[in-house]
């Protein structure tokens, strides 16, 4: 990931993603994870008789860092032109006189498609860790803030009132729900494969599905029940599609971040350093949501490397060689991406600046949001729904201006018919609504409780 002259290019390398992410894409860990599944392989097949047992134990010790290093391979393939025999030849180097057993009935999509399946599998624990962080996070605020009210909107206009906990407890759920599907897909994401050119294991003869299975359970992971040559691509793509999900989640919760820290709104904020951090370069008042806008950003990068492995799924035969440039680009970026804007996500939501007074006041100086209420009540007097919804509609058309709905609604000849002055009155008090959200708030969290202990 750099040029000639060694400077860095990609943003990933210094501006995006955390090391603890980055690392495992890296060409050191790429390697020994190929180095594992060779010694897997070995020693599976000494269990069966394939492999002597002193040159399987002689490739197992070989197989580190420290015997086949990167600048070795790196030397091999630029005469080779072939990955992975550059690491099996390096490997067998290191091995001695047991390295010609080195990668023996095996081909290389065995080895490249079991080292993905373990590199993956790390990627899901920390995607895994990054959302229960962000689920929980939501869920306290949920708690919090259970019974404060805010103006629930829909088309960018006011509607009725919610609690903030209210809104909080749905994007915890969301986000749970994202974990409940990693963990269904990820069974089915990190599998291997040994099972030779074609995938039906003829190199090994006879032992072929107990070589395969010695190999997985060495490693961890489950094989690919029906493999061509390559483990099937709709595992991939299922992964990359979940990421483009939770992604599309995330924009959504920090968009809304965006929208609440609106100078007209002013009702939440993300995390602002008064002490030292800068708004704006000229605007010296400018307090911008800039890591909700990141987040954003990001999340839409993700989203687009969802194609690619949807193509992918579409191979020549038992298998071509279209998918694998691509791979090497979409997957790794995908997921360092992914955790990056999940992190600041995180963080955004434990630092969140929440006025509780400005939600209060908003609901109060919205005058006109209680119509449902007084719509309810005429219809259980006796009004036809559609004839009470009109009289509100009626008594709204200037919402925002003019008296509050409690004195038109006591003005109007149809509505004192029906109602009395005093059930006006309780009818447009926004606590029995807050109550309300308060309550699904609580049954939402109890659900979010019992989801996110493990």
């Amino acid at each position: 990931m750099t040029d000639d002259s060694g400077s860095l290019f990609c943003p990933l390398e210094f501006r995006y993603g955390r090391p603890v992410t980055r690392t495992i894409f890296s060409r050191e860990a790429r390697l020994a994870r190929t180095l594992r599944v060779e010694a897997a392989l070995a020693r599976a097949e000494a269990d069966l008789g394939l492999v002597p047992a002193e040159a399987a134990a002689a490739i197992d010790r070989a197989a580190t860092l420290e015997h086949v290093s990167v600048a070795r391979v790196d030397e091999l393939e630029r005469s080779l032109r072939h990955d992975v025999m550059a690491m099996t030849r390096a490997l067998a180097e290191a091995s001695g006189d047991a390295g010609r057993w080195v990668h023996f009935g095996a081909t290389s999509a065995d080895i490249t498609e079991t080292a993905l399946a373990l590199e993956l599998k790390e990627c899901m624990a920390i995607l895994r860790e990054d959302l229960t962080r962000l689920a929980r996070t939501l869920a306290g605020l949920a708690r919090r803030y259970r019974a404060t009210p805010e103006i629930g909107r829909t088309h960018g206009q006011h509607g009725i009132p919610i609690s903030f906990g209210h809104k909080m407890a749905v994007a915890a759920a969301e986000f749970a729900r994202h974990r409940r599907r990693l963990d269904e897909l990820a069974p089915r994401v990190a599998v291997g494969k040994m099972a030779g050119a074609m995938g039906t294991g003829a190199g090994f003869g006879a032992h072929a599905a107990a070589v395969e299975s010695g190999v997985m359970t060495r490693l961890g992971i489950a094989a690919d029940e029906a493999p061509t040559q390559l483990v099937g691509r709709d595992r991939i793509a299922e992964l990359t599609n979940w990421l483009a999900l939770v992604a599309a989640s995330a924009e959504r919760v920090s968009t809304e971040v965006r929208n609440l820290q609106r100078t007209e709104i002013a009702e939440a904020a993300e995390p602002f350093d008064e002490g030292q951090q800068v708004g704006s370069s000229t605007m010296a008042q400018k307090r911008n949501p800039i890591v909700s806008e990141n987040v954003t950003s990001l999340a839409r990068l993700v989203r687009a490397f969802a194609l690619p492995p949807l193509e992918n799924m579409v191979q020549w035969h038992e298998r071509d060689l279209a998918n694998s440039a691509n791979e090497r680009i979409v997957l790794p970026h995908a997921i360092v991406l992914e955790d990056d804007l999940l992190v600041k996500l995180a963080e955004i939501f434990e630092g969140l600046r929440v006025d509780t007074a400005r939600m209060a006041q908003t609901v109060e100086d919205s005058t006109t949001t209680m119509t449902e209420s007084l719509m309810l009540a005429l219809t259980t007097k006796g009004l036809a729904r559609a004839d009470a919804h009109e009289i509100l509609r009626r008594l709204t058309r200037d919402p925002g201006r003019g008296p509050p709905l409690a004195a038109r609604a006591k003005a109007d000849g149809a509505v004192t018919a029906l109602l009395s002055a005093a059930e006006i009155d309780g009818l447009v008090d926004p606590a029995s609504y807050v109550r309300a959200a308060a309550e699904k708030t609580d049954r939402v969290l109890a659900s979010l409780d019992r989801d996110l202990t493990g």
